[in-house]
């Protein structure tokens, strides 16, 4: 019945019954259910009953018993669709296996293709198997198979992604022996390859190479030129490559542009980033939020923290959403210049908006608000996290204890150093150096200097405390001895 509903193009009322039939089959089967397929097809093609049913054993959880059956009906002559095949490989877990289960199925009849070879080398180099996807590489050369350029710019591209340059740069030298011209995307590999390693007078040379033989770069590889030189804040190679872009008519796009600006704000030029951001809009594009982020993080380091709060309210004026990068940078900023209100303010907003701040962004708020005295609503913001389930860390907890030390409220700091214990939280030296530097300044200690010479050698509480009450010991001892 299923085969005359498949002939009927009925697939959807097949496949029911044919997962039904697997199912009810079970493993090891297909020996004997291929002779009944070709009894069924008889005179048409049983291809199509083939394919269905072997989708049917693979969706029943009985891939081992699908690939059995499309090789026992390759090696009958039955001849099946690539695209059957390659659904079948695709359901294996890894891709050495779906390679291991292609080679079967070449050995079994099925015609080699440039695009299955291509597809497994871009799985294997995505794994990080570069020996592998060169092994299959080379199997295509053994099976008759002429590379395309797309082969060669997957090998390629994965070579230069895993480091290995010498072998892309043979690579692509063997491409005029296969017959095979490089395209945008051969040399865009390379030279992302050479910019990756820090190389960038050789990627500068692949760049021209590719220039004199008539091809026009695109954006992307001018991306990556620009991206690279951003990295070593080469600000007039920077802003070289965006004028070269419009001479030779490649227009930028917004990843372009927001290299362009990340490039200018890591060299500190905020004036020019703008300009950027001038032009871009003089293109027809809108910056987005990477754009604005940006912009945000450049001024926020610059402490230029009014424009960015303006920038700020540009994005939400033209409907670009802030996201967690976007806060984040903000209350940086805002923290350390210590306008911990302003802070607090954007903290809340970005919880308004939906967005769970994590423990460093609670923490440069609970830092600002402490370093300026305000130790009640740092203890309230540590509250506010602890109510979300979330369960601040030793750092939080050391910007509050310097809070108090500095304030003189070690009594409280003793207090707050149980507290992390009873949780779970164990002090680092950073701790205990805090409350000893608080006790040389405001402790019941006339000889500071001992405490002093201790700092970065209290490993845990016990130490700690014994320290200190030695120390209250002997003052206590040289009084009564006066």
């Amino acid at each position: 019945m299923a085969h005359h509903l498949l002939h009927h193009r009925l697939s959807h009322l097949a496949h029911p019954l044919l997962r039904l039939l697997a199912s009810r089959l079970g493993r090891s089967t297909p020996p004997r259910v291929l002779p009944l397929i070709l009894s069924a097809a008889s005179a048409g093609d049983p291809a199509p009953l083939v394919s269905a049913l072997s989708t049917a054993y693979a969706e029943e959880g009985l891939l081992p018993d699908a690939c059995a059956l499309v090789l026992l009906a390759l090696r009958r002559g039955i001849r099946l669709a690539p695209t059957m095949c390659t659904g079948l490989m695709s359901r294996f877990p890894t891709a050495p296996e779906a390679y291991t289960f292609y080679l079967q199925l070449l050995d079994a009849g099925l015609p080699p293709e440039a695009k299955l070879f291509n597809v497994l080398m871009r799985d294997l180099l995505r794994s990080g198997d570069l020996a592998s996807a060169q092994n299959v590489f080379d199997e295509m050369h053994s099976r008759g198979v002429r590379p395309t350029a797309v082969s060669f710019n997957t090998i390629i591209s994965g070579m230069c992604r895993l480091g290995d340059l010498d072998g892309a740069d043979r690579l692509y030298r063997g491409m005029a022996e296969a017959g095979v011209l490089p395209d945008v995307y051969t040399y865009g590999a390379l030279i992302q390859g050479l910019c990756r390693v820090g190389r960038l007078e050789g990627a500068r040379t692949v760049f021209e190479k590719m220039c004199k033989t008539g091809m026009r770069p695109n954006a992307v590889v001018f991306t990556i030129l620009i991206d690279a030189h951003c990295k070593e804040g080469n600000v007039e190679t920077i802003l070289e490559l965006h004028r070269e872009m419009g001479e030779r008519g490649v227009r930028p796009d917004v990843v372009a542009y927001n290299a362009l600006v990340n490039g200018l704000c890591r060299a500190r030029d905020l004036k020019s980033a703008r300009g950027i951001l001038v032009d871009m809009r003089s293109a027809g594009l809108r910056p987005d939020k990477v754009t604005y982020t940006t912009l945000i993080d450049g001024y926020c380091k610059e402490e230029e923290l009014d424009m960015a709060m303006e920038i700020k309210q540009n994005m939400v004026a033209e409907g670009v959403a802030l996201d967690e990068v976007t806060y984040t940078a903000l209350i940086s900023g805002l923290s350390k210049a210590g306008r911990s209100v302003d802070a607090k303010r954007v903290l809340d907003e970005m919880m308004e908006a939906g967005l769970e701040p994590d423990n460093t962004t609670y923490t440069m708020v609970i830092d600002a608000f402490c370093r300026k005295g305000d130790v009640k609503t740092g203890l309230r913001l540590l509250k506010e996290m602890q109510s979300k389930g979330r369960k601040p860390g030793v750092v939080t907890y050391n910007v509050i204890m310097n809070g108090f030390c500095k304030l003189g409220q070690l009594k409280n700091a003793d207090m707050l150093l149980n507290a992390m214990l009873n949780i779970g939280v164990s002090p680092d030296d950073i701790t205990y150096n805090i409350l000893l530097d608080g006790q040389c300044k405001h402790g019941k200690v006339t000889d500071s200097e001992e405490l002093k010479s201790a700092k970065g050698m209290v490993p845990d509480f016990g130490v700690y405390s014994c320290l200190v009450g030695e120390i209250v010991k002997k003052k206590t001892t040289k009084t009564y001895d006066r």
